[in-house]
């Protein structure tokens, strides 16, 4: 049998790699997220229905909410109805991924590590921060207040890495906000950590009249939009439309309509749009 010499090895090795680009480019399937959606006359879209007021269900089960316009919009100017899957923070980026999802907007907050598996088109829509939901009769005043007691918390959410470990609370961790909420309620957890935007929603409820946030608000984050990664084009056409709803004020009326203070993240944005 004839041995190779070195250079021979590496010119096998070479071929061998151009032949792998080869058929990875032959297996390679293009992603045009807009070309599909026009194809089939309909966008499905990924959201929160218990994310009170972005993302919840109303009364007669229908899902509503400042991101659900946001949403129709999109779909009004591309012509097409929309369908509605709601997400929770474990699974929304991985429906997108697995193609379940055309694009997702479901209050999900800007992280490096998300990128690497989504497109998150800027500029970003919205932002947010962490707080704590507690009684006010509950004696939490700093996040250090929180070591050793039990906190709920909701699956995937960026701040209970830092809520365990770093102020050492005892993280019970749910699926999904109601479940958290419920806990809550039910004295299973001494306070809830989650997003400030959510918390704003609900404080105005009856029920929830004896809670609050209860301490300084901490990593605040940008919300962003997510596409699939593959897909550059459908990710140009969220940037440049994200861009004019900051610039027209677009987002800042939604708010208005759905009672939410305003944001200082949107009069920022529409200064920089402008």
């Amino acid at each position: 049998m004839k041995t190779m010499n070195l250079w021979q090895k590496l010119a096998a090795i070479a071929a061998g790699v151009v032949g792998l680009a080869t058929m990875g480019g032959a297996w390679a399937q293009p992603v045009d997220t807009m070309a599909s959606i026009k194809q089939k006359g309909k966008m499905v879209v990924g959201v929160k229905a218990d994310y009170k007021p972005f993302g919840y269900l109303d009364p007669s089960g229908k899902i509503v909410g400042l991101e659900i316009d946001l949403v129709n919009d999109v779909a009004k100017r591309l012509g097409v109805t929309v369908e509605l899957v709601p997400v929770v923070a474990a699974n929304r980026m991985e429906f997108l991924k697995q193609g379940r999802i055309d694009m997702m907007i479901a209050t999900m907050a800007y992280r490096p590590d998300r990128a690497e598996v989504v497109a998150i088109p800027q500029p970003f829509y919205y932002a947010g921060a962490a707080n704590v939901f507690a009684k006010k009769s509950a004696g939490l005043k700093t996040w250090a207040d929180l070591k050793g007691k039990p906190v709920c918390g909701v699956q995937g959410a960026y701040y209970n890495r830092r809520t365990g470990e770093e102020f050492g609370a005892n993280l019970v961790v749910f699926k999904g906000v109601t479940e958290a909420l419920s806990a809550l309620e039910g004295g299973n957890c001494v306070g809830m950590v989650f997003d400030t935007t959510f918390f704003a929603g609900i404080m105005g409820d009856a029920k929830w009249s004896d809670y609050a946030m209860v301490l300084p608000s901490i990593d605040p984050e940008p919300w962003g939009i997510g596409v699939r990664k593959e897909d550059a084009k459908f990710a140009a056409y969220i940037s440049d439309l994200t861009k004019e709803w900051h610039k027209t004020g677009f987002i800042m009326e939604l708010e208005k309509k759905w009672g939410i203070p305003q944001s200082p993240f949107l009069v920022e944005q529409q200064a920089k749009a402008k």
